[in-house]
């Protein structure tokens, strides 16, 4: 059985063909293009190029050519089958099943594609070329759209009395226009009706530019009637995995990093008419992780701008709370909060393109920035209120699913919160104000740790953990073994450490014979000084802190060590170095 159209498509939209070819070939970015070494012959001169926004590779030294299907085919020797699965998986799709239900499936996407399409395109035409319908056309002149915009996003009118189901239902079978969820039957009156009449509609894409669904707006004054309706949930559309403008806005990412996204139909429009294209909008339910994982295969700065009032501060919230499940080492996610009673439409209207990027530059603030400050406006300085906010914290940073970012947000709300100056004494009702630094000092110790690697960091806090708890650690020795670091200073550290406990029982700091600057040094930068400032008589506890550094060193050298391999294989393309490559992958997952 083939694989269905849609399936394919999907795959190839969610992944850009530089993201698969670079696992296998190291790429280096050459205008809109990505070159390097050949995988199908061993050459010198890169002369293998990658084209995103054309969806292919090409090699000019063997004239191979094609898109991520054939490249994983021919470089892996996989059959089809085999590409569409492996490419699925890394693409964050379910495995396709072929069944009876499928095949009817696919008929039943024909009939509704067939069906939208034609309902798209009538009501488009209408706005552009019916009299009747010139309020909705000078609704939209007073927001500032012209007929360009109107024929880019495709938007239509549907009329208070329409009848273009009496039309359709002579081509489509009832069911099947119900099952669009553009019609619903009235029992009350026994007719079959409009969901969008009365209101201008804007066509929701699936990722491969197929109208799926629509949202809706009133152009006039009502009591009664919601402002913005969309689609229900139908079999082809789910508004928790889908955004608005997404089909055209992926084709950008080679042009920006970053991805605007929005609360509505309107600021994607007009942010567009202003020149900001990289836009996209929710579907008027909260900002679900399967959202914000869809746009981390396109972009690489998420800023999230709702409307500047309450309403939308709370939607930000939700929204933060949501997506910061979704942060990756190589990713970000911020929030952009505009003045009070202005949306991203209004404000890019009255200040133009430039002021937006300008205020966007200097005013968008972290995911985890973000949440930290809004608990602890609501937080009291008494210890009630700080255990609840540093429990909650924690429960939201522990929902990260990359391990990586966990530790450091997690690491980042402690230090915030140990930052906090005010703490109620048990004996006296009195405040003491912790000692800070001056704003010189503190540039100054955020330009040193700047310099400093992760690996680095994470070596001192395995230093910084040793030196301060050295009897503990003297009772574990055998832990010590096969530690690997990689700078060679701390590497030096660590080995006259060890030595010294093999040698010496009741061992101090002082008699460890390492420079004191060097010891000052990794105090002051070990991240993990303020965990280990709570646990300090908790010995099970501070191995298990122990045990993770250990871990996260060990899946740094397998980073490197498959970054060395990946670079090697292709070159090489042996099948000793793929098999080593995969061994080293499967020990990855597992740690």
């Amino acid at each position: 059985m083939k694989y269905p159209k849609e399936y394919l498509e999907e795959i190839k939209t969610r992944l850009k063909v530089s993201t698969v070819v670079s696992k296998y070939v190291s790429l280096k970015k050459r205008g809109k293009e990505y070159v390097g070494l050949s995988p199908f012959k061993n050459e010198k001169t890169p002369s293998f190029t990658v084209n995103d926004e054309k969806e292919f590779y090409h090699c000019f030294a063997t004239s191979e050519h094609g898109n991520i299907f054939d490249f994983v085919m021919k470089t892996q020797n996989f059959k089809f089958g085999e590409a569409v699965k492996h490419l699925a998986n890394l693409a964050g799709m379910q495995p396709y099943i072929f069944s009876k239900q499928d095949e009817e499936r696919e008929k039943k996407w024909k009939i509704y594609s067939s069906i939208f399409l034609e309902y798209v395109d009538f009501y488009h035409n209408q706005l552009l070329k019916n009299e009747k319908y010139s309020k909705a056309r000078d609704y939209l002149k007073n927001r500032s759209l012209d007929k360009d915009q109107v024929k880019k996003f495709k938007i239509g009118f549907v009329e208070k009395n329409p009848n273009l189901f009496e039309e359709l239902k002579k081509n489509y079978q009832i069911d099947d226009l119900l099952e669009t969820g553009l019609f619903y039957l009235d029992e009350k009156k026994n007719i079959y009706v409009e969901r969008f009449r009365g209101r201008l509609i804007f066509p929701i894409n699936n990722i491969s530019g197929q109208p799926i669904a629509l949202g809706g707006r009133i152009i006039e004054k009502s009591d009664f009637l919601a402002k913005y309706i969309n689609s229900p949930e139908t079999l082809f559309f789910k508004k928790g995995s889908n955004l608005y403008n997404l089909d055209s806005a992926r084709k950008l990412s080679n042009k920006f990093d970053n991805i605007f996204l929005v609360e509505g139909y309107m600021d994607v429009v007009g942010l567009s008419k202003n020149g900001i294209e990289n836009v996209v909008a929710n579907l008027g339910t909260s900002l679900t992780d399967r959202q914000i994982f869809t746009l981390n295969q396109f972009f690489n700065d998420i800023i999230i701008c709702f409307d500047g009032d309450e309403s939308g501060y709370k939607a930000a919230l939700r929204a933060a709370e949501n997506s910061i499940r979704e942060m990756k080492p190589e990713k970000q996610i911020s929030f952009l909060f505009l003045p009070d009673q202005e949306d991203p439409d209004s404000f890019v209207n009255k200040s133009g393109k430039e002021y937006f990027f300008d205020y966007s530059k200097q005013n968008k603030i972290s995911i985890h920035q973000f949440i930290f400050n809004h608990y602890k406006k609501n937080t009291q300085n008494n210890p009630s209120s700080m255990a609840i906010f540093e429990k909650k914290l924690r429960s939201i940073a522990n929902t990260i699913k990359d391990n990586y970012i966990k530790k450091y947000v997690l690491e980042y709300f402690i230090e915030k919160i140990s930052g906090l100056t005010p703490y109620t004494s048990k004996n006296q009702k009195k405040f003491y104000a912790k000692k800070t630094r001056s704003l010189e000092k503190t540039q100054k110790h955020f330009n040193e740790s700047q310099s400093l690697s992760g690996v680095e960091l994470k070596e001192f806090s395995l230093i910084y953990l040793i030196v301060n708890n050295l009897n503990l650690m003297q009772d574990h020795i055998h832990l010590l073994k096969d530690i690997k670091l990689f700078s060679e200073v701390n590497k030096q550290i660590f080995e006259k450490i060890v030595f010294k406990l093999n040698l010496e029982n009741d061992l101090s700091i002082d008699q460890l014979d390492i420079d004191s600057q060097l010891i000052d040094k990794i105090t002051k930068f070990a991240p993990i000084k303020h965990i280990l400032q709570k646990k300090i008589n908790k010995d099970h506890e501070i191995l298990e802190l122990f045990e993770d550094i250990v871990r996260d060193l060990n899946n740094y050298d397998l980073e490197f060590r498959i970054q060395e391999l990946e670079s090697q294989f292709s070159k090489d393309l042996s099948e000793i170095t793929f098999n080593e490559l995969k061994e080293l992958k499967k020990k990855q997952n597992i740690n």
